[in-house]
């Protein structure tokens, strides 16, 4: 069963492993196995929330972005009953919907620690969301504030809180509200069976991620800041940003670190079981 921190602890936990010269590497879990196995290579955090399980149900995890399931409560049950119980020190974040109207957000946080996750992470985030829908979000009382809320109450529970933010007007919002751990988001994961085929290039995730880091590190000079999504699927790709940024400290790995190795790994063992001749 794992063990639940402190905002401070898990924080601590953070800035030791970067002192050390090794990146923070977040895992997005969607499975019991995902987690267990993620912390036996050394992720320093494992968030579970609704889209991975999408995602691991074989689907796109944009689904997460529909009216299809309750992503708060697939949440608490995927902790409570899934991923906590399969880990044992690693720190386990709650990624919630932060505009869902239909919860009161003081009771969900304090739901969330009880069922012995150690933070939030606003996910699904409507950063994400653009043009006319994202006006109508914003307008209607569902925007990207509420979050941003979710974030300050969390703060003042001590919970632990990573954040996607997709601009440096976003990175300073959570800043302001006591984010622990900013995550350069640069959209949804490009490879695979179910992920998508346009994304920018990887030198224009660099100018934004930088960005990011610079408006983070404006308000909080200490700020811890990675980078996720978009066209930085592999560790070669995180590597590129890296050498090619300032401030950055690490990688949040959703299909990158679940669903690529899972895609590769069962097809490649199923090839070699078929392989083996009966004559």
């Amino acid at each position: 069963m794992g063990k639940q921190y402190t905002a401070e602890a898990v924080a601590a936990r953070l800035r030791a492993t970067v002192a050390e010269g090794r990146p923070v590497y977040v895992v997005g879990a969607g499975t019991g196995i995902s987690a267990k196995m993620a912390e036996l290579g050394g992720a320093d955090i494992v968030a579970t929330y609704a889209m991975a399980r999408y995602r691991m149900w074989g689907h796109s995890s944009m689904a997460g972005y529909l009216s299809i399931c309750d992503n708060n409560q697939v949440t608490l049950e995927m902790g409570e009953r899934e991923v906590i119980p399969a880990v044992r020190e690693v720190p386990v974040v709650a990624g919630l919907l932060g505009v869902d109207p239909t919860r009161d957000m003081s009771r969900l946080l304090d739901r969330v620690r009880e069922a012995g996750f150690s933070g939030i992470h606003n996910c699904p985030t409507v950063a994400l969301i653009d043009g006319t829908f994202r006006v109508a979000l914003e307008e209607t009382g569902l925007g990207f504030h509420k979050e941003v809320e979710m974030v300050r109450l969390a703060h003042e529970r001590d919970l632990f809180t990573q954040v996607f933010v997709t601009t440096p007007e976003e990175a300073q919002e959570m800043v302001a509200a006591g984010a622990d751990l900013v995550i350069a988001h640069m959209g949804n994961s490009i490879g695979g069976t179910v992920g998508m085929r346009t994304s920018i290039s990887l030198d224009d995730a660099v100018g934004r991620v930088q960005a990011i880091i610079d408006a983070v590190r404006a308000s909080r000079s200490d700020g811890l800041v990675i980078c996720h999504g978009g066209p930085i699927a592999t560790p070669e790709d995180f590597a590129y940003v890296l050498q090619r940024t300032r401030g950055l400290v690490g990688f949040m790995g959703g299909s990158a670190a679940e669903r690529f190795p899972v895609e590769q790994g069962i097809k490649a063992a199923t090839e070699r079981f078929k392989a083996v001749r009966l004559h």
